[in-house]
């Protein structure tokens, strides 16, 4: 749901700019609270994997296709703020290098896919997760059920903001209508794979679901139909902050080139929701050339490169590489941040003392 130039005039253009713009300077704040070690390069590892999946559109109906927009995704895995700022990483990335989702609208595409998912997905995973059995399968079925929701609320928020800043005179209702008609499918998607991912995840390193902090319980033994807590270990397990993350962010990072590089070439070609849902209505008549249509990295292909396969894996490539990079660079300094910030209040600690 990449809106493009001339979709929204530019006074509400301007306007979602400052509430993106506020939004990522909270989450930068809120971040430090989330961001540790461990999990200032994970975080970065979400923002690739996101850009690499959401290279992989999925046919839906009607020559409609759908990708990943991943702020569930993000969110329960990283954190609501360290997962607004994930996702906002991932639309920069694309709009300045791949052309993808226009530049006057950023503002727009942060708030709608970033701000809005976010929001809704984290506060609707938390409230599942508090009043369903605090079991694996629950939580994984929470993210879905999570994930599902938040992309038709995305949809209603772009129209929302069409409405009052629409290019085109089209009925609200008929731009209503298709969107979220179209997107409760795409949402389909976007659940099997946040679900898949974070099931996957909670498999293997539960301690590192940011989403299930703070919700632990006993681990739960079924006795005669009913479940009850298991006995208390006898011996303390290793510290999660001692267990390495470095064989688990190598292989979401190569999982990410994977599918980006290979799987993506298999990606349906047909346009999505808001794509075709704009050519449906007319939505588009005022869409304008990307400001950085001339970029070698357009449209997710290597110019010069004639061979399909080989020029878009390799614009995958370099996309996973650069978002990993820029990710992990920006929550290495918020994780610096809030290190400096207990430096001072510890120093404030003691003087006091």
């Amino acid at each position: 749901m990449h809106v493009p130039d001339g979709f929204i005039d530019a006074p509400v253009s301007v306007a979602a700019g400052v509430i993106a713009a506020g939004a990522v300077a909270v989450s930068l704040r809120g971040a430090r609270r989330e961001l540790d070690e461990r999990t200032a390069p994970l975080a970065g590892l979400v923002a690739a994997f996101i850009f690499a999946v959401q290279m992989l559109n999925f046919p839906v109906a009607a020559g409609t296709s759908g990708h990943l927009m991943g702020g569930a995704l993000a969110a329960i895995l990283v954190g609501p703020y360290t997962g607004v700022l994930c996702v906002a990483v991932v639309l920069l990335m694309q709009g300045i290098f791949f052309a993808d989702g226009g530049l006057t609208a950023l503002g727009v595409n942060i708030t709608v896919m970033g701000v809005v998912t976010v929001v809704v997905a984290y506060a609707l995973f938390r409230l599942l997760t508090g009043v369903l059995p605090r079991t694996r399968r629950s939580a994984t079925a929470s993210a879905f059920v999570a994930a599902l929701i938040s992309v038709p609320a995305a949809a209603a928020a772009f129209t929302l903001l069409y409405w009052i800043g629409g290019t085109t005179d089209i009925p609200i209702g008929k731009v209503f209508t298709a969107m979220v008609g179209v997107h409760v499918l795409i949402g389909i998607g976007e659940a099997v794979i946040t679900a898949l991912t974070v099931g996957a995840v909670l498999a293997v390193r539960p301690d590192l679901v940011h989403g299930v902090s703070g919700i632990a319980a006993p681990l739960k033994l079924r006795i005669d139909g009913e479940l009850v807590d298991a006995p208390a270990a006898t011996r303390e397990p290793e510290p999660v902050a001692h267990r390495s993350t470095r064989g688990f962010w190598i292989t979401g990072l190569v999982s990410a080139f994977l599918l980006a590089g290979v799987v993506s070439f298999y990606a349906s070609a047909n346009p999505d929701g808001l794509e075709k849902v704009a050519a449906d209505q007319g939505i588009d008549e005022k869409a304008e050339e990307h400001g950085a249509a001339d970029s070698p990295l357009a449209d997710y292909g290597v110019g010069d490169i004639a061979n399909a396969r080989l020029s878009g894996g390799l614009a995958g490539v370099i996309g996973v590489s650069a978002t990993v990079v820029v990710g992990t660079g920006v929550f290495w300094v918020v994780r610096r941040r809030r290190e400096g910030d207990e430096r001072n209040n510890a120093s404030r600690d003691h003087e006091n003392a």
